[in-house]
């Protein structure tokens, strides 16, 4: 997952808006949203290779999405799989210092009226404060290019008067526009690359955005996930109440 932004607390009537960007290679193999079978009560899509997730919600009303952290200045760590924390986090909380094993990561989790922000670089571990946050391959609110243009239009769609406003929610996460130069981060990586990975929607050759997904809480406890993909193209869309136990 390479962009997520969300507008947490904020809308009235909707007071969790989540749209987010998976970015991957494309030959990497991966299954669609659907309820899994070894534990129906999580809604997410599912890598084949190592059996996690980017992005999930459970019918008992828990969320978790998860982005790299990019820096190739950084000897890289080779730890398990990040997606395996996904789907931790989709049954308990999990704590910013018992991540440390991970290759660098940005994790938002927890009860959908109760999130919190962890990673691993600086070890933040905190709760998600009110508002509209973003992000993408840094920390959050790190105020890369992408990150800004999606969190203002994420912002402009949700105060707007439109009565339906899905299409141009999915559209804000479509845009190719790429930063100026002298906006782009420094990753590491060679500008031609930084320049690409500057576009809210990725496509690259054996590389790009494979799917976006929107979920949404509406103040009755409703949830909505809608998916589409773009490699391989596609749709799921999902809606259930969050049954909380007693």
């Amino acid at each position: 997952m390479c962009l997520v932004v969300l507008a947490y607390k904020v809308h009235p009537a909707f007071p969790l808006i989540v749209l987010a960007n998976r970015d991957e290679f494309l030959d990497r193999p991966a299954l669609p949203a659907h309820a899994w079978q070894d534990a129906p009560h999580i809604f997410a899509g599912r890598d084949v290779q190592a059996g996690g997730t980017w992005l999930g919600v459970t019918r008992s009303g828990r969320f978790a999405a998860l982005t790299n952290y990019r820096d190739l200045t950084v000897v890289p760590r080779n730890g398990p799989s990040r997606g395996a924390l996904v789907r931790r986090a989709l049954d308990q909380d999990i704590a910013a210092a018992d991540t440390v094993e991970y290759e660098r990561f940005n994790l938002i989790h927890g009860e959908v009226d109760a999130l919190r922000y962890i990673n691993n670089v600086d070890g933040a571990d905190r709760v998600l404060e009110p508002g509209v946050h973003g992000l993408s391959n840094h920390l959050l609110d790190t105020p890369w290019p992408k990150v800004e243009r999606a969190k203002k239009d994420l912002s402009r769609i949700i105060s707007s008067s439109a009565a339906e406003p899905t299409e141009n929610l999915f559209a804000a996460m479509m845009r190719t526009d790429r930063a100026p130069d002298e906006h782009l981060p420094d990753t590491g990586v060679p500008l031609e690359l930084e320049r690409a990975l500057s576009a809210a929607f990725i496509s690259l050759p054996g590389y790009g955005t494979r799917c976006t997904t929107l979920v949404t809480v509406n103040d009755n406890g409703r949830v909505f996930f809608e998916e589409r993909g773009h490699v391989p193209p596609g749709r799921v869309r999902y809606s259930f109440p969050i049954e909380r136990s007693a």
